[in-house]
C-alpha cells in the first residue's frame, strides 16, 4: 500500500506501548539511556522523503494520556522528531483530561481516503497483523481520520509544553 498511494497516508496511534512491535534494540538502548544511532530509522526516513518530494503526504495523529509510558518518551523523543526530519507530520490527541473521541477505535493505515487497513496488537504491544479492507469500507476510517485531527495539535507545540 505504501509503494501506490498517490496523496496521502494517514496513520492513527492509540496505544502507549508499541515495544514488542519494532525497533525494539533502539528502545532497549533508549531505556540504556544511551544515545540515539545516527542512522536510527534510516530505512523510514528514506521513504518518507521520498514520498514527500513526490507530493504525497505522510502524518499521524497519536492519541495518548500523561504522563508518558517510557515507550511512548522513546516514540515521541526519538521517532517522531527524527522522522519529522523526512517530511512526515505528527499531530496529539491528549486525552489526559477529556474524553477520547475515537476511544473505541484501534490503530490503523488509511491510505487517499478510500484504502483502510485496521491494524491489531497484543495486550503488550506486539504487532498481529492488518486487514485490507474493501474501499466501499473506508468511510468510517475517513470519519475516525477526521475526528482525531479536528481535536489534535501539532506535535511540535504539544512537545514544547509536554515534553518529559
Amino acid at each position: 500500500m505504501f509503494d501506490n498511494f498517490r496523496r496521502e497516508a494517514f496513520r492513527l496511534e492509540t496505544l502507549s506501548d508499541y515495544s514488542r512491535s519494532g525497533s525494539v534494540d533502539a528502545y532497549r538502548m533508549f531505556l540504556d539511556g544511551r544515545r540515539k544511532p545516527a542512522d536510527y530509522n534510516a530505512d523510514w526516513l528514506d521513504e518518507v522523503r521520498g514520498h514527500v518530494a513526490a507530493g504525497r503526504r505522510v502524518y499521524r495523529v497519536h492519541v495518548l494520556t500523561r504522563p508518558l509510558t517510557p515507550y511512548l518518551r522513546f516514540e515521541l523523543g526519538w521517532g517522531y522528531q527524527t522522522n519529522a526530519t523526512a517530511g512526515e507530520e505528527f499531530f496529539i490527541l491528549d486525552t489526559t483530561e477529556l474524553c477520547s473521541p475515537v476511544a473505541d477505535v484501534g490503530d490503523f493505515w488509511l491510505f487517499d481516503s478510500v484504502a483502510a487497513a485496521p491494524m491489531y496488537y497484543s495486550d503488550d504491544g506486539k504487532f498481529l497483523g492488518a486487514d485490507v479492507l474493501p474501499d466501499e469500507r473506508s468511510g468510517q476510517y475517513v470519519t475516525h481520520r477526521d475526528v482525531a485531527l479536528s481535536r489534535a495539535v501539532p506535535f511540535a507545540d504539544w512537545w514544547a509544553k509536554y515534553a518529559e
